[in-house]
């Protein structure tokens, strides 16, 4: 007889082993209960060294390194190989784990770290080929200069590394250290050059709407999916250049240049064989950016430059604030770098933002000019469909083989996994990438090409980070730059990401340049996928440089970027995307700076800050005045619906008007579009509170609510909130009876024909929801409380054990704010409030009186877990407060708290 009981398998068994081991060691590493002793010795041993004076490799003469209150350092050298070999070691000094996790995701090799978990998203990262494209860029395209500097950085980071044990540089390497037998590598140059290609993935456009817009075609019409992508509101939302893609200073278009064309031959024809293979992408790459980030209309950020002749300084004003993932360490690491003499053979005075892991200032200023970035949103990736076989595929009638090479993943606590990856003409077969794709038509056997994957039908990507390019030295040039032709010149290199570049200068001239290698179509548009097989929409080249748009010191006084059209689609001869921003943030920027310049007002650096504040809801101003119009029955609903009115549309933390207006937009899109939309664009969410059938009041105590997923919501898609949502609802809004506002109903609800039949169903439904959520008092009732920031640790702190992610993680913040608000802490309302997107980092520039910038990190300096500058900036990013930024000597003189001396 079989035993009741049985053991548990081995695997099992040695997984919970290390699970536990791994739980013990960060217990004692952290200094709880019997390890305090060691456990504080421990953390302390990996904390930087920050005063007195180390001998380091490599250095030609000393460097000092000068510490604020918050940890920030600034650097002074006398040479720029020791400068940037100084800002190796210190960045190493804070951040090594951090850059070491980057480094492993961009090579594909997050296995070696972390385990079979990780095989999946180190395929498709190796299948994209991050590294081996950076390491191209490194031997063949970028400059002498440029690759001195990597290797200089280097240098740096391997001097810090020697000697020093795991454990001595990070506490997850302790946890790291029970669990596997991982080495930690020497840093390599390429191994910078990488992260800017895992920056180009999270800015990389349109690809997720590809997908969308094709699973749609199978379910609605061509009318609905129209409604559904509107085109860009240039009536209600001007675009960055609003009157010309050039002003005075060159040149012309090219009158001949090409017209894009519509999408109505991009391959449509060809999608009905192709929808498992795009779902499964999509879900494929849903893996990837949980890495880095969320991909959507979030991520953008905001930046504008006011020129001095409407600011109070009489110089011009630059703020910046780039809409990233919250990550713990934040993305930015904030420093100076300082040449004590600037001169021809050491060219660097500048002060910002860097990435960890990468040499070189990303955003802020020099001596002479200051810079800020927000995503452009070209259109630089296309997705082919090809017709493959074992041969290869087909282009054009003729079967074309494959480029193939093999890639061997080495898991940590497993065996290696050898995959093949192919590439057509287009780029790599992203689809191969798929677990499904053997199933696709129940008629592609695996093949001897790829022995891992089918054939049939496959997904080439083609994508311009996918090809070498110099943005590397475009960040160097834009560090040394010294006015308007300097900076477009650094422009001109920054191929990807393709970004909004605003500048400033201190001679009061203030402009705007797009840049970016951005593909011109010989035919289609990019917004659906295209047929492989026909070479006629293949790339015929790129949008030249001197035809990007541009503006120096335009007529108005000011420029925005925050993600909206760059120009007129009609007066401008080429295509840059289809899928802009819907210019909700821009705009709103664009009305506050008009109101206060009107009748000759002028602008403040805390006016700036002030702006970057604000958290007004576009959407709230459209919809808010038909729901108070309701007629509301339900006493319980009726009071809820009280809140809204006087509300003024902002979105603070301590608002119940807030909270209960956006649970109603939550809802609205539930009941409009939830179960419209294919189910493959569902995003896994939370469910509904919904009251009993049998419940005797609107709001009983909490045992009369249920938690519903039912049919609709599992075979139907969620909308995401952002500002398309917005541009779909406001015509819709004007239709009373439009098809959008029919709902079947179910045996809680009745059906509803109208919009204000919808919109009574969705502030009934929102009202159970807050009331499960928040409590029955709506007087107690706040946007902060659902619309929380909690800050993960980028590794253990999103997949460890709980006990784990609660020594690694920080929060949570009760935040204001919102989706497409210019302080735009985003949410998915798929998935419920939980902030998912933030102002990654804050800053007011104040051109030519540069001590009196200011700016706000959103974690601190530090990615040790129990340093004091861990996440010691955040308390002040919540509140919206800006720190002093020191960038003269005498500044950060009189702001250092520790020097450090690093001799040779």
């Amino acid at each position: 007889m079989p035993s009741n009981t049985t053991a548990p398998p081995a695997k099992k068994k040695g997984r919970r082993a290390r699970l536990i081991v791994l739980v013990l060691v960060l217990a004692l590493v952290a200094g709880i209960g019997y390890g305090a002793y060691w456990g504080v010795s421990t953390v302390r041993g990996s904390f930087p060294q920050t005063t007195g004076t180390l001998r380091i490799d490599k250095l030609s003469g000393p460097v000092e390194v000068k510490r604020d209150a918050y940890g920030v350092p600034q650097i002074y050298a006398d040479s720029e190989a020791d400068l940037f070999r100084a800002q190796g070691y210190v960045q190493a000094q804070d951040r090594f784990y951090e850059m070491d996790v980057r480094r492993h995701m961009t090579a594909g090799r997050l296995s070696e770290m972390f385990g079979k978990s990780q095989v999946d998203t180190d395929a498709f990262l190796r299948t994209l080929g991050w590294r081996q494209v950076a390491q191209q860029e490194y031997d063949k395209v970028l400059s002498a200069d440029t690759k001195k500097n990597l290797q200089a950085y280097a240098e740096g980071v391997n001097a810090y590394l020697k000697d020093r044990d795991p454990s001595d540089i990070s506490v997850e390497y302790a946890a790291l250290a029970f669990t596997n037998d991982y080495t930690i590598e020497p840093w390599s140059p390429v191994d910078s050059v990488a992260w800017l290609k895992a920056m180009a993935w999270d800015l990389r456009g349109n690809m997720q709407d590809e997908i969308d817009r094709s699973l749609m075609a199978g379910r609605l019409s061509s009318q609905q999916i129209k409604d559904l992508y509107p085109g860009y509101p240039y009536e209600l939302h001007q675009p960055i250049v609003p009157k010309g893609a050039v002003d005075k200073i060159t040149g012309k278009f090219d009158p001949k240049a090409e017209a894009h064309e519509d999408g109505s031959g991009s391959g449509a024809d060809a999608l009905g064989g192709t929808q498992t293979q795009l779902a499964r992408l999509s879900d494929a790459l849903d893996e990837i950016p949980a890495l880095i980030g969320p991909n959507g209309n979030g991520i953008g950020s905001n930046s504008w430059v006011v020129s001095g002749k409407y600011t109070t300084s009489g110089k011009p004003l630059l703020a910046n604030d780039p809409h990233l993932a919250p990550m713990l360490p934040s993305l930015w690491y904030q420093m100076g770098l300082h040449c004590r003499s600037v001169s021809a053979t050491c060219r660097y005075d500048v002060a910002g933002y860097s990435f960890s892991g990468t040499p070189g200032v990303i955003i802020g200023h020099n001596d002479s000019i200051a810079w800020g970035f927000t995503n452009l949103g070209a259109d630089v990736t296309d997705l082919y469909l090809e017709k493959v076989g074992e041969q290869g595929y087909v282009v054009d009638g003729k079967t074309k083989p494959f480029r193939t090479r093999e890639e061997t993943i080495k898991v940590a606590g497993g065996g290696d996994r050898t995959i093949t990856v192919r590439s057509t003409e287009h780029g790599p077969l992203v689809s191969d990438r798929s677990t499904e794709l053997e199933k696709v038509g129940q008629k592609a056997p695996v093949g001897n090409a790829a022995p891992d994957r089918g054939t049939g039908y496959g997904v080439a990507l083609s994508w311009t980070a996918l090809q070498p390019g110099k943005s590397m030295d475009a960040v160097f040039e834009l560090n040394r730059a010294k006015d308007f032709k300097g900076f477009r010149a650094a422009a001109k290199d920054f191929e990807v990401p393709s970004q909004n570049m605003i500048y400033a200068d201190t001679e009061g001239h203030i402009g705007y340049q797009s840049p970016g290698k951005i593909p011109v179509r010989a035919k289609g548009d990019g917004t659906l996928p295209a047929p492989g097989w026909d070479s006629s929409y293949g790339w015929k080249g790129y949008i030249p440089f001197a035809e990007l748009p541009y503006e120096y010191d335009p007529a108005r006084g000011y420029v925005v970027t925050a993600n909206q059209a760059v120009i007129d689609e009609k007066k401008y001869p080429y295509l840059l995307t289809k899928d802009w921003g819907y210019g909700s943030r821009s705009q709103r920027i664009n009305d506050l700076i008009e109101s206060k310049i009107k009748d000759g007002g002028k602008i403040s650096p805390d006016d700036m800050q002030t702006m970057q504040m604000d958290n007004r809801s576009e959407i709230a101003t459209l919809l808010n005045p038909l729901l108070l119009k309701i007629d509301v029955a339900d006493p319980q609903v009726r009071e809820a619906q009280k809140l809204l009115e006087g509300w003024d549309y902002t979105q603070e933390p301590d608002s119940a008007a807030a909270a209960y207006f956006n649970a109603v937009w939550r809802n609205v899109l539930k009941l409009a579009f939830g179960d419209k939309l294919p189910k493959e664009l569902r995003v896994e969410g939370e469910c509904i509170n919904v009251r009993r059938a049998d419940a005797t009041s609107p709001v009983d105590e909490q045992n009369k609510l249920v938690r519903e997923c039912g049919e609709r919501d599992a075979d139907s898609a969620q909308p995401d909130g952002g500002d398309r949502w917005y541009e779909v609802v406001r015509p819709l809004l004007k239709q009373e009876k439009n098809d959008w506002w029919k709902t079947p109903g179910d045996r809680l609800n009745a059906p509803t024909e109208t919009r204000d039949q919808l919109l009574a169903q969705a502030m009934k439904d929102a009202r159970w929801e807050l009331t499960a959520k928040l409590g029955k008092d709506v007087s107690t009732w706040s946007w902060g409380r659902l619309h929380q920031l909690t800050l993960k640790n980028q590794t253990l702190g999103t997949a460890g054990p709980g006990f784990v992610q609660s020594l690694l993680n920080r929060g949570p913040w009760n935040l204001g704010g919102g989706e497409a608000a210019v302080d735009a802490t985003g949410w998915n309302a798929a998935g419920g409030y939980e902030v998912i997107w933030v102002p990654s980092m804050r800053m007011v520039v104040n051109v030519g009186d540069w001590d009196r910038s200011r700016w706000i990190n959103l974690t601190g300096a530090s990615g040790h877990a129990f340093n004091s500058h861990y996440t010691d900036q955040t308390d002040k990013w919540v509140k919206g407060e800006l720190l002093d930024w020191a960038y003269g000597k005498a500044a950060v003189d009189s702001a250092t708290k520790d020097t450090l001396t690093l001799q040779p």
